[in-house]
């Protein structure tokens, strides 16, 4: 039994009613609804395999139209901007 549970069990001590308040006034009275349980399921962890695709946009220096193609091809320049997912597929999901 948590210590929180074992406090909210404990005998109360009676008390007078605040005459200001009125009786319904403590915040203790025995009448107010049982706190509820804390929920014990904790979420779990799951990994996936996915296949993602994204139009991104990449720059190279060129003398043409050709020649920036074929660095680009190669692996050559850098990407200008990290572009947006088009497609998501979920290959696979691992339940460890």
């Amino acid at each position: 039994m948590s210590a929180r549970s074992a406090l909210l069990r404990a005998p109360r001590a009676a008390s007078e009613p605040d005459p200001k308040l009125g009786p319904k006034s403590d915040p203790m009275s025995e009448d107010r609804p049982a706190p509820h349980p804390v929920s014990e399921a904790k979420p779990r962890l799951f990994h996936a395999r996915m296949l993602v695709t994204r139009l991104e946009e990449w720059c190279v220096e060129a003398q043409s139209v050709e020649q920036a193609r074929a660095l680009l091809t190669a692996g050559a320049g850098h990407r200008c901007t990290p572009g947006e997912s088009i497609q998501v597929e979920v290959d696979s999901v691992f339940d460890e």
